[in-house]
């Protein structure tokens, strides 16, 4: 058995690519393994590969004494020196042991060291393989289904798509050519170690550096991105040569460069929107296809108010608000949208009742109103520093505003309060009886 599994060793070694002094030293471990299962766990027991023979040698040691307290691991000198008549106490003397009986056992626990061995050896070829390609698309084939999660067959390796991972209105079948992204290499045990993904906004980047020369060349730069995997994606570029226009490089020729990743994901529609460091004017161009007419920003809050026309509402929201939601991952600001009607009554309703607050003047109120300020309580809730940044006052100052405001904020709620009791005290009407 040993001597039929040396004969495979050049050929295994060769086909999984692991190094044959590894496997040599498996092949030696087993038969030492074996010799102490078969002989005793206390015995010294080494073994060596004979290359002239092709097969592993063992050999039991033993320490030649005087007087023999343990026959485990010592031996007298007469015995000794039948073996070898050279031999002195003290020596440690190497007897070579009859292998035939052993040979099944090692066999066997050869072959499941060897089994272990080529597992790790292919996990850490993956990974050195892979591990530089994080961040990279990938293709391979669809292989086999695992608990909604899709293994990829790319070539030498295997990889997982986790179903989290997988695009809810794409569906693949066995043998379907997938192109997808890397978001993570692993040393796994019991899994594939390369993890990829249709949903990551990179997925989407890495397209159009593939289908775009400038994109790729640096010319043009995806500044942002964002998704609704398999439904809408925005990507705002930028150009650092003033003679490319970004969008235009993106869209390609009636619109090929852009149809190709579209066609690559599968009919997910893409916005693509000229980036520009002024926050204001990036939001305006995210919020595209919609116009907007005014913008109020709350730089505190890192918030945004968009004023639209009355019939651009809808379109800026987008459907289940989609549009809105993706222009504010885009931008990394938070977004309100109101129609110009509702703005204007809301101002109006603001007016009304900041206009309550004593110490505010009717300029001061439109100045409040224009930073967001709709309510007394917002007053009320006030810090001083920020009041007296915004209305040009000295702290104090700002503290005696806020101190109106919280009077202001008493008149309202007792007022709501007698509303309510005097609805209370109301004969029920003949509708309710």
């Amino acid at each position: 058995m040993i001597s039929e599994l040396a004969r495979d060793l050049e050929a295994v070694a060769r086909e999984k690519n692991i190094p044959k002094d590894s496997l040599i030293e498996v092949l030696e471990q087993a038969m030492v393994a074996a010799g102490r299962k078969k002989y005793g766990m206390q015995k010294d027991f080494e073994a060596q590969w004979n290359d002239e023979l092709g097969e592993v040698e063992l050999f039991e040691f033993r320490t030649v004494s005087e007087e023999v307290e343990d026959d485990d691991i010592e031996i007298d000198l007469a015995s000794a020196r039948k073996l070898d008549s050279e031999c002195e106490i003290g020596d440690s003397l190497g007897i070579k042991l009859d292998i035939e009986g052993l040979g099944r056992i090692a066999a066997q626990t050869a072959k499941q060291v060897i089994i272990q061995k080529i597992r790790d050896a292919e996990r850490e070829m993956t990974f050195s393989e892979f591990k530089d390609r994080k961040g990279e698309i990938i293709t391979g084939i669809v292989r086999r289904f695992e608990k909604g999660n899709i293994i990829v067959d790319l070539g030498r390796a295997e990889a997982i798509l986790p179903k989290r991972e997988q695009v809810a209105t794409e569906t693949y079948r066995q043998g379907d050519r997938i192109q997808a992204y890397v978001v993570d290499i692993t040393r796994a045990t019991k899994t594939p170690q390369v993890v990829l993904s249709r949903t990551h906004p990179g997925l989407l980047m890495k397209l159009f550096e593939l289908e775009v020369p400038e994109v790729a060349e640096g010319i043009v730069r995806i500044e942002a991105c964002a998704r609704e995997p398999g439904f809408r994606a925005k990507i705002a570029v930028s150009s650092v040569d003033g003679d490319v226009d970004p969008v235009g490089a993106c869209v390609g020729m009636k619109g090929s460069r852009v149809q190709a990743v579209v066609g690559e994901l599968r009919g997910e529609a893409i916005d693509i929107i000229p980036y520009h460091p002024d926050p204001a004017r990036f939001i305006v161009h995210a919020i595209a296809p919609a116009s907007v007419s005014r913008v109020y920003i709350d730089e505190h809050a890192h918030a945004m108010e968009l004023v639209v026309p009355d019939d651009q509402l809808s379109k800026a929201i987008g459907r289940r608000g989609q549009n809105v939601r993706l222009a504010a991952q885009l931008t990394g600001w938070r977004i309100d949208i109101f129609s110009e009607s509702k703005h204007s009554e809301m101002n109006d309703q603001a007016r009304d009742e900041l206009s309550r607050v004593e110490a505010l003047s009717p300029d001061q109120v439109e100045t409040l109103i224009r930073h967001g300020f709709r309510s007394c309580r917002e007053v009320a809730d006030a810090e001083p520093y920020e009041l007296a940044g915004i209305l040009n006052l000295e702290e104090a100052e700002a503290d005696v505003v806020i101190a109106a405001g919280e009077r202001a904020l008493e008149g309202l709620i007792l007022e709501e309060a007698d509303r309510r009791k005097a609805a209370a005290e109301l004969p029920p009407s003949a509708d309710e009886i």
